[in-house]
C-alpha cells in the first residue's frame, strides 16, 4: 500500500487571518486615510466584509486577499522559513532608519560644518 494515498491529507482551515496580517492590512489602510467602507469599495466588497477581515472573522478567499494587499501597494511574498529573521530585519530597518546600521564613511558634525572639508587647505 503506498502510504502517500493511505491517510488523506485533510486541509489546514484557517479560523481567521493571521493577527500580523490583519494588523497590516489595517494599518496599510489607515495609513491612507481609507475607511473600511473606501477600501471595501476599492475591492468590491462591503464594509462589513473588510470589518470582518481585519477583525479576523471573516477569511478571504486567496484572489480577494491578493486584491486587498495590492489595491494597499503591498505585496505577498513567499520567503525560505531560515530567511525570515533576515527579511524582518530589513523590514524593521526600513521602518527604523536610525536604528540601521551607520555607513563605516559617516561624516561627523565637525567635518560636516566645515563645509564637507577634513583637510587643511594650503
Amino acid at each position: 500500500m503506498d502510504p502517500c494515498t493511505s491517510t488523506p491529507v485533510k486541509p489546514l482551515r484557517l479560523t481567521g487571518l493571521p493577527a500580523d496580517l490583519r494588523n497590516q492590512i489595517r494599518q496599510a489602510r489607515t495609513q491612507r486615510g481609507w475607511s473600511q467602507r473606501q477600501l471595501g469599495a476599492a475591492v468590491g466588497l462591503p464594509q462589513s466584509h473588510i470589518s470582518g477581515i481585519e477583525s479576523g472573522q471573516v477569511v478571504p478567499r486567496f484572489d480577494t486577499l491578493l486584491d486587498l494587499i495590492r489595491v494597499l501597494d503591498l505585496d505577498l511574498l513567499v520567503v525560505p522559513r531560515s530567511l525570515i529573521p533576515a527579511v524582518q530585519s530589513l523590514i524593521r530597518a526600513q521602518k527604523e532608519p536610525d536604528s540601521a546600521e551607520k555607513p563605516l564613511y559617516a561624516v561627523d558634525e565637525e567635518t560636516a560644518e566645515s563645509g564637507g572639508k577634513d583637510h587643511d587647505e594650503f
